[in-house]
């Protein structure tokens, strides 16, 4: 055993996190996971994936994601529709607004305004978005394909509409890094593919080529990590390549790292915060990985996270190539 050493305040972001995981509780674990995750980025063989669910752009989180595609950090991106419509708007100009939690939602709604907890948007301002999402699968009709591939065109689009602009979605076109949607019609995305689709127009996302594309990726690394910010839909989606790889014959022996920040608990049954033990059960994670859920809001644990991999200088050597798994 090894006593715990009491965390020393500092200027360091990377420093005060390799303190904390010599702490206690759960701030011993946001600072293990510093460690796992700078592991995944000195491996050269890992292709390092995100699950993102919750509203993380909406809170603020669009550079921190931003940085870690930049620097390649991750390189491949699961992520709820949600997220990547609000980092569109934020990309053509909408914006997110501080609010309050303590207000009055039938008056916000008089005034067309919508409220995601403490923060404020226009309804107007994002219906305007899902009709240019429609006016852009119009450009772009007829599609058939992934959501990983209509992303990829979104954010080209995105850089060419207006190059002045900040996104997600436009910097990993930019870097090659995927992102795919499994449950797109979730989303503002989905209803502005709707409204396309009323119009005539023939756009098809195909979410099982989603399926098939990721597991492709899965198949070909010769390992993988995974950081999940919060569950859901993106968590199980990736969790679920390790099965469909060893139904396939392709025998990956699970993820070889993992890390998740999660506010759910593991003793309601429910994935989001089932633990990675339990997913050994199903041969989602190695046996041996070395893996920390930190149970935390994600809005803390990301920009403090994202600040220690910069703060310690993390550079990828060498980068998974995924592109060729591109339609």
């Amino acid at each position: 055993m090894h006593p715990v050493t009491p965390v020393q305040p500092t200027d360091s972001v990377a420093k005060l996190l390799e303190g904390m995981s010599r702490t206690g509780f759960q701030g011993r674990k946001l600072g293990e996971s510093l460690e796992i995750w700078s592991r995944m980025i000195e491996d050269e063989g890992c292709v390092i994936m995100l699950g993102l669910s919750g509203a993380m752009i909406p809170a603020g989180m669009q550079q921190c994601l931003i940085e870690l595609v930049r620097r390649r950090y991750v390189d491949v991106i699961v992520s709820t529709g949600a997220n990547i419509f609000h980092d569109t708007c934020e990309h053509l100009g909408v914006r997110h607004y501080l609010g309050h939690h303590h207000v009055d939602d039938e008056e916000l709604f008089s005034k067309g305004v919508d409220r995601i907890y403490d923060v404020f948007a226009y309804e107007g301002q994002f219906r305007n978005v899902d009709a240019a999402i429609a006016s852009f699968a119009r450009d772009i009709a007829p599609f058939e394909g992934s959501s990983r591939a209509f992303i990829r065109r979104l954010g080209a689009w995105l850089r060419t509409e207006k190059p002045s602009g900040t996104s997600l979605v436009a910097t990993c076109e930019k870097h090659g890094v995927p992102v795919f949607i499994p449950a797109l019609c979730d989303s503002s995305i989905g209803i502005g593919l709707v409204m396309a689709r009323r119009d005539g127009t023939p756009v098809n996302v195909d979410q099982i080529a989603d399926t098939d594309e990721i597991t492709a990726i899965v198949e070909s690394a010769k390992k993988t990590g995974v950081i999940y910010v919060g569950g859901g839909v993106p968590k199980n989606f990736i969790q679920q390549t390790q099965v469909i790889a060893s139904i396939h014959e392709h025998q990956c022996g699970g993820h070889a790292y993992a890390i998740q920040y999660t506010a759910d608990a593991p003793h309601w049954g429910g994935l989001s915060g089932c633990t990675f033990e339990e997913a050994i059960s199903w041969g989602k994670e190695a046996p041996l990985s070395p893996r920390v859920q930190c149970f935390c809001d994600a809005t803390i644990a990301l920009p403090i996270i994202t600040s220690g991999l910069i703060g310690r200088g993390c550079t990828r050597k060498h980068i998974p190539e995924v592109r060729n798994h591109n339609p």
